[in-house]
């Protein structure tokens, strides 16, 4: 993880462990999607997660992350749940000030009361050609959030971390062509795909964990499905 200047602001105990473990982690630890030499749009995602002092180490209890639905009506990942994100633009530093931007288009959130802990590796999501950088942060002063804008987002959600670690909420998601991955049902939300991916590896990374049934599987919605063909036959 490249890690970003300190603020002045000490980041909360439970956070220490996440902090580590990116840290060190490695790409092929993320994902098995790693970007191609050349070509793949640079692109960014804010993994904002939200507590103070006083949360549990434990159980987390008092702990949240950000996430959105993603529009139903978007050329690309429609109608899927993600972190705040997009490319980065022209004008952008890189993919922190991307993803902070991003993320206030999207939700309406307060840069000012976010502390950037830093960026993990960049990862590739080939079937929209995007490279994406996560960048890692804490939500020193949560802001209110809502959809700022309809066709780019269609909820915005603050996900309590026990929801996330229940291992009830826990289970794979089967696609047709035979891609199996992990997930998550929270908050009325299925997260699956490379959000729940990210998730699962940085929830096991940091030791938060719990015991949970990797066998359970369940097929994808055939919305979901429905989703994805019609995304494939623009392309």
């Amino acid at each position: 993880m490249t890690t970003h200047p300190p603020s002045g602001h000490p980041l909360p105990s439970w956070l220490h462990r996440l902090r580590d473990a990116a840290a060190a982690v490695r790409p092929e630890q993320l994902s098995r999607f790693l970007p191609p030499e050349e070509g793949g749009r640079d692109s960014a995602v804010l993994m904002l997660f939200a507590g103070d002092d006083h949360v549990d180490p434990t159980t987390l209890e008092g702990a949240d992350v950000l996430l959105i639905e993603r529009s139903h009506g978007m050329r690309s990942h429609a109608g899927q749940v993600a972190f705040p994100g997009g490319g980065v633009d022209p004008d952008d530093a890189g993919p922190v000030e991307a993803a902070l931007r991003e993320a206030r288009e999207e939700t309406g959130l307060e840069p000012s009361g976010v502390e950037v802990v830093g960026t993990l590796p960049a990862l590739f999501l080939p079937v929209s050609d995007y490279v994406v950088t996560p960048v890692l942060a804490w939500w020193r002063e949560p802001s209110p959030v809502t959809v700022v804008d309809t066709a780019e987002v269609a909820s915005v959600h603050r996900v309590p971390l026990p929801e996330l670690l229940d291992p009830a909420n826990r289970f794979q998601s089967r696609h047709p062509s035979g891609f199996v991955g992990a997930s998550f049902e929270v908050a009325g939300l299925l997260v699956w795909g490379f959000t729940a991916g990210l998730l699962d590896r940085l929830l096991r990374l940091a030791g938060w964990e719990r015991p949970w049934d990797a066998t359970r599987m369940q097929d994808l919605p055939a919305e979901v499905l429905d989703r994805i063909d019609r995304e494939m036959g623009r392309r």
